[in-house]
């Protein structure tokens, strides 16, 4: 790589360099157009509350987006124009006005990913550097989304998408390294969780009568005797005789196989084909393991999840069997009440300082305020422009030309098509969108890019009088595998920088629930495409009413209701969710290096690719990697390493 952040002449640092030092040098040296998202139509106090002043933001929901409730997420607004791309509507030449505007680089998204790929330019180029992001959302942080609710004077912080730092492997020097320059330390958290106000709540499962005998909480699930849990279900004698010996079984279902020849036979039967054809589960015990979220993550279900990656979850029924486990590597794990929220504002507190005073660390920026008007200032060297769908990336001049305005960059902001170019850009979007972007891209490097369906996925927050039905029920979390949320959780107590979350069982709180739409018997990404559809077609209203439907059947009998005491209502659908990860069942066993997100990734002249898709994994150290994958890819190309 040849710069210099002073002189701007060239001088040779050796890609050793750029991990080593460039990247460690911060940390040693210490307006939503009405209309976009649906209001919530609950209770006449907490109108009055939204007219009031965030006790964070000292906003309205008018210019400060994550006050505003309703259908977020892929909200209507957001999407309409990406799918007008996709059916063709901006093939062939684009016309669009020049904004006459050019950039060192330009990212598309401002998620993570996207927002890490310009602070590792700007870093490694000097501060200088002159950099857009667009992002067709009206906030920054991709799937990284925080929610605020502004109810008698206090506001209440909940994530809205991507909940922790946290991993089922370590993460790797860049990540930890950027965490650390943004003053964030994953072993601290201990230091801010306050389990003890939740102190004998436990797990609990929802029975529901459509597939059992009545509607009921059942506490303990996992934290005392399953003889006693069970003992506790509406389920029949044969049901219940049945899940306690799956529970407790130490036979062996696969006795003819050694330990090695059972992993690979786990890997390749579903874990629904192994409690049916193996463990002899009865089909009436079935509806016990519907649902995501029992053991396993990124919306597999029993028919599409291994069951060896049910086995290493530890799932039930395999408590006889030697089975040959590949490593494990755990990484610390760290939540903000926003969720990871707080790290994309973190990256933008670095980027466009003009939109959050001082240098907020993990404690201060839960509530640093953030002025939106500033983030797409003239002035800046670093530009966050927003509610800006990208339709068009192409190269003005061969890729290998030395020019630094290589790339034309085509976006659609308040109805107009516009223009700027730059240097380089990365896509830091989702892949499947890319081969629309870049009509220009290699047919098989299109095919890569289309190859992995996300995991649709909602996330849904109600704020609520108070969760003492939950201290009824003795639970702080319900796992509801038949229900339209399939888990439903009270907020995780914390304090930090000054905010309390979960106090006193009369207070207020927020109640999240998560849905992952599914349709049995299907592919799974065949499952992931169908959930898609489904949500898009599913209005706010629709939602809201299923929501109030399942309180009150799940906290009903303890004394809540609904219309009582669901004070507001902000759901965060993300139809084109979490990044697709490779299963055993449904992915083809090939090399590494020929996967799909490999060869998706490639770039393309001046055009580098950084999301979580590029990794293959749904996690904010994958973004972070494939975001500093992508910026040395952009200096390659231009003959800087």
């Amino acid at each position: 790589m040849t710069t210099n952040a002073k002189n701007g002449r060239d001088q040779d640092i050796s890609r050793r360099d750029f991990v080593s030092g460039v990247l460690m040098t911060a940390a040693l040296s210490g307006a939503h157009r009405a209309g976009a998202a649906t209001a919530v139509p609950l209770t006449s106090n907490v109108q009055a509350d939204a007219a009031q002043s965030s006790a964070l933001s000292n906003a309205s929901p008018a210019n400060y987006p994550p006050l505003r409730s309703g259908l977020r997420g892929q909200y209507p607004g957001s999407f309409e124009v990406a799918h007008a791309l996709r059916d063709g509507a901006f093939g062939g030449d684009v016309t669009a006005a020049d904004t006459a505007e050019q950039y060192d680089l330009v990212v598309v998204g401002a998620g993570i990913s996207g927002l890490s790929a310009a602070y590792f330019y700007r870093e490694a180029l000097g501060q200088k550097t002159k950099i857009l992001v667009l992002d067709n959302h009206d906030d920054f942080g991709g799937h990284a989304k925080r929610n605020e609710f502004l109810h008698a004077g206090r506001t209440y912080l909940s994530f809205g998408g991507s909940m922790s730092i946290e991993t089922p492997f370590p993460y790797s020097h860049t990540a930890k390294s950027l965490l650390w320059e943004l003053g964030v330390d994953p072993t601290s958290f201990k230091r801010y969780e306050r389990s003890g106000l939740l102190q004998g709540l436990t797990r609990g499962v929802f029975f529901d009568r459509e597939n059992f005998l009545a509607d009921k909480v059942v506490h303990g699930w996992g934290s005392r005797p399953w003889r006693d849990f069970f003992a506790e279900s509406p389920v029949t004698e044969s049901v219940r005789a049945d899940l306690i010996r799956l529970h407790e079984s130490t036979q062996d279902h696969l006795p003819d196989l050694n330990p090695e020849q059972k992993a690979r036979a786990l890997k390749k039967m579903s874990y629904e084909k192994f409690l049916m054809d193996k463990a002899g589960l009865l089909p009436e015990s079935l509806p016990y393991f519907r649902g995501a979220g029992w053991y396993i993550r990124n919306n597999m279900q029993m028919d599409t999840c291994p069951a060896y990656v049910a086995w290493r979850a530890g799932a039930p029924g395999f408590g006889g069997m030697a089975i040959e486990a590949e490593p494990v590597f755990a990484a610390d794990e760290f939540h903000f009440p926003d969720g990871n929220a707080s790290i994309a504002r973190l990256l933008v507190s670095r980027l466009v300082p003009a939109a959050i005073t001082g240098t907020p660390n993990q404690e201060s920026i839960v509530t640093s305020p953030v002025a939106y008007t500033h983030l797409d200032l003239a002035d800046n060297p670093v530009r966050i422009r927003l509610e800006s769908m990208v339709i068009r990336v192409e190269h003005l001049v061969a890729p290998d030309r030395g020019t630094e305005r290589a790339v034309r960059v085509c976006y659609v902001q308040d109805g107009m098509a516009k223009q700027v170019t730059a240097a380089n850009v990365v896509l830091a979007c989702f892949n499947q969108v890319i081969p629309f972007l870049v009509p220009a891209l290699p047919q098989d490097q299109k095919q890569a890019l289309h190859y992995a369906s996300k995991v649709p996925m909602q996330i849904t927050n109600a704020l609520v009088n108070g969760w003492a039905p939950f201290r009824r029920l003795r639970v702080s979390s319900i796992h509801a595998p038949n229900g339209y949320h399939q888990e439903i959780q009270l907020d995780t107590p914390l304090s930090i920088g000054g905010y309390e979350s979960v106090r006193k069982p009369d207070q207020p709180v927020i109640v999240q629930m998560v849905r992952n739409p599914h349709v049995p018997g299907l592919p799974r990404r065949e499952q992931h495409r169908l959930g898609r559809a489904d949500m898009l077609a599913t209005s706010f209203e629709q939602i809201e009413s299923q929501v109030r439907l399942q309180l009150d059947r799940v906290l009903g009998p303890a004394g809540f209701d609904s219309a009582r005491d669901i004070l507001a209502l902000t759901v965060n659908r993300w139809p084109h969710g979490y990044a697709y990860t490779y299963d055993t069942l449904g992915d083809p066993d090939v090399p590494d290096d020929e996967r799909p997100h490999i060869l998706g990734r490639r770039a393309f002249g001046r055009i580098a690719i950084a999301n979580a898709d590029a990794g293959a994994g749904a996690f904010v150290n994958v973004a972070i990697d494939q975001a500093e994958r992508a910026v040395r890819d952009c200096f390659a190309s231009r003959g800087l390493i």
